[in-house]
Parts: C-alpha cells; structure tokens; sequence
C-alpha cells in the first residue's frame, strides 16, 4: 500500500511540474470565448474606448474597442526574450473581412516576459462598418519560440 502511495504523489508531482495548461472560458455578457493551449493566461476582456471592461457586446461607430489578454506567461524563451504573434481578423455577415492583419508583432525583435504579458488587439468601429450589423472578430496570439502555445479568442460585435 506505501508503494502505491509513494508512486501517486511522485505522479502528481511529475504532473504539476509540467508546464501543461489548456483550457477554455466564455463571458455569458459579452458573448466573448477563448481557448488556449501551453500559455497560462488569467483572463480576455473585451473593453471599451475608456478601457473599462464591457458588460455586452454592443459597439458605436466611429469608436475603437480592444480584445485584451491579461495575465500571459509560459513563453518559451530565445534570448530570454518573448515573442509573441498576434492575428486580429474582422468579418461581416458574409464572412468578408473589414480587417485582417496577419501578424500584428512582425518583424518584432522580441520582449522580456514581463512585458509581454498584457496583449491588445484594438479595433476601430468606422467604416467599412455600418450600424444595425453584427461582425465576428477572432483573435489567435501565439508563441513565435513555441508555436502549440496559442490563445484563440472569438466574440461577435454589434454596432450601434
């Protein structure tokens, strides 16, 4: 029975020192989701213009929003800085993007850790945009180091 014993808390041990993290979590008032593999990440927000949280997903023309991820860590290292890779894409109902940035970290030259745990995608709500239309906004920041660390984040945006 020691044995048993011994051999479960060297496994839980084991398993807690891996650097293992995934999951996922929705915001029921803005409609918001995000998964996310190998990062630890504390949470996404959706906020408005002033930088407060928003409590829907409602939106005014002629304003800027951002998808904000708190709370980063686990990059793998180069240089002992982080790299990170931020894809920021905007569609219509038709799935046409009104923005669409590959990459908004390239050509980057990297980051010590502890700056790069607060992302933004900021987005502008103008034009192409009109009022009285809904458009899906995704979000995919990744690891450049470690590529499987990633955080995808969706929500859709009303304008106003």
């Amino acid at each position: 029975m020691k044995k048993l014993q011994i051999i479960l808390i060297l496994s839980s041990v084991l398993f807690t020192a891996c650097n293992f993290s995934k999951g996922t979590k929705k915001d029921l008032r803005t409609g918001l989701s995000f998964t996310y593999n190998g990062f630890r990440v504390d949470d996404v927000l959706l906020v408005d213009p002033t930088g407060k949280p928003m409590t829907d997903n409602k939106v005014q023309l002629n304003t800027r929003v951002a998808v904000v991820a708190v709370g980063i860590s686990n990059y793998a290292l180069k240089d002992g800085k982080a790299y990170p890779g931020m894809m920021l894409l905007v569609t219509d109902k038709k799935g046409t993007p009104v923005l669409n940035a590959a990459d908004l970290f390239n050509g980057d030259q990297g980051h010590p850790p502890t700056e790069a745990t607060e992302l933004h995608g900021d987005i502008t709500i103008g034009k192409p945009m009109v009022v009285g239309e809904t458009y899906h906004v995704k979000l995919r920041i990744w690891d450049k180091v470690k590529t499987d660390n990633e955080i995808n984040i969706e929500t859709n945006l009303v304008v106003e």
